[in-house]
């Protein structure tokens, strides 16, 4: 796998949020050279692309002519050229004449040229790539062939696991959700997973009578104008999708239950915060797998450090593109407790701390028994000013954006407003 480049990291933290995810489709591509095979198989291990079933393999167009003589063609054939602008053409129609009926072509090559481009777009070519390109842009181009809603803008999706029973996580995404909403005046919603036990409800002093059990259970009818019907508005910027929190069935999800909710949901709202209950089950782990941001909640102790540092191996692991999760030490200063100290907490991690937030029983009690949150209670308390501050950097409005270098699909951008004039 290729190690990302500079230009991707910076897309990490500012570009990817808009990527769309590939949907579930066969993709192979034929390639001519190492770099711009071990892109793509860089891109095929993203989570964006956990559904699409990819494979590469060495050569070029005659290569893929030859294959797809006796094999049915993917939904998307991806073949890489350096040959001129006539062989290039000629071998194309080659291949149109093996290509079954739905297959798309991408077509990279290592020419800026704006009438070879048109003639592409003429012989049905879905897209065009100048190499080098960067990973980011290559999932970005992939998912726009196949998404009917590509100018509609994908909300970020945030969530917050802790790394054992009782730390506090629920409170701490609740009461960020709620900090989104009021200090930047845009709509949020907070979905709950904690199916038996969860407290979105309570936390909010609601008692909703639909939720994501509902959409759970009718999976088929999972679409934007379904789960709006679900949604208990708070107020007129949060909703809550909320958990049944009762005990009268079982929830033995399968791997993909969560995630065509999530994916519906944030086609209506800028943010969406989950809410990961303490379990590691198939769909917990697609869920964490598949966030934009992961927040670990922790508390000072030896149990804490080991499952974060699992977590974060587990992240690590299955989002080699993604910047590491967010780190929030809770509950610290709890009295006759010995305590790792944060910045101990930290060093064994290498992660840096996004914030501490220090025991403080009387307020955050007081919170959960009223259904209001920190700063409703206290506006002045420094804790309130916590979760804006992690409510700011979990939006990516408090990152230091880094000045990106014009990429190639840029480039291909202006050369179809030319093709198009």
């Amino acid at each position: 796998m290729m190690r990302e480049t500079p230009d991707d990291t910076a897309q990490t933290a500012e570009a990817t949020p808009d990527i769309r995810p590939v949907p579930r489709i066969a993709v192979q591509a034929f390639c001519e050279s190492r770099e711009v095979a071990a892109v793509i198989e860089a891109a095929a291990s993203d989570r964006r692309m956990a559904k699409a079933h990819v494979k590469v393999q060495m050569g070029g167009m005659n290569v893929a002519i030859e294959f797809y003589h006796g094999a049915p063609t993917p939904n998307l054939v991806i073949v890489e050229s350096r040959v001129e602008r006539e062989e290039l053409l000629e071998q194309l129609d080659r291949l149109a004449e093996v290509c079954d009926h739905g297959t798309k072509v991408f077509v990279i090559g290592h020419v800026n040229d704006v009438p070879l481009f048109r003639e592409l777009m003429r012989r049905g070519v879905s897209e065009y790539v100048v190499a080098p390109f960067g990973i980011f842009d290559f999932i970005r181009s992939i998912a726009d062939l196949y998404s009917s809603t590509a100018t509609v803008p994908l909300g970020r999706t945030i969530g917050f696991f802790g790394a054992k029973g009782g730390c506090g996580a629920s409170t701490i995404c609740h009461n960020v959700a709620w900090a989104i909403t009021t200090s930047y005046d845009q709509p949020v919603v907070l979905v709950d997973l904690d199916m038996p036990f969860g407290t979105a409800g309570i936390d909010f002093n609601q008692d909703p009578s639909v939720g994501i059990a509902d959409a759970l259970a009718t999976p088929d009818r999972i679409d934007d104008v379904f789960i709006d019907r679900l949604l208990t508005r708070f107020d007129d910027r949060l909703s809550i999708l909320a958990a049944p929190a009762t005990l009268d069935r079982t929830f033995d999800l399968g791997e993909m239950a969560i995630e065509p909710i999530v994916d519906v949901v944030r086609t209506s709202v800028p943010a969406v915060v989950v809410d990961i209950p303490h379990l590691w089950t198939s769909w917990a782990k697609r869920t964490l797998r598949q966030l934009d941001e992961v927040v670990i909640v922790a508390v000072p102790d030896l149990a804490s450090l080991r499952n974060t540092k699992n977590v974060c191996d587990f992240l690590k692991q299955t989002r080699p593109n993604d910047a590491a999760p967010r780190l929030v030490i809770n509950m610290v200063g709890m009295p006759k407790r010995p305590e790792i100290k944060p910045e101990d907490f930290a060093r064994a991690l290498e992660l840096p701390i996004l914030s501490v937030i220090p025991f403080e029983p009387g307020l955050f009690g007081t919170a959960a028994n009223n259904g209001q949150m920190i700063a409703e209670v206290d506006p002045k308390h420094p804790i309130g000013e916590t979760f804006r501050s992690i409510a700011s950097i979990v939006t990516g409005r408090a990152e230091v954006r880094r000045q990106k270098k014009p990429s190639t699909l840029s480039f291909l951008s202006r050369l179809r407003g030319k093709a198009t004039g």
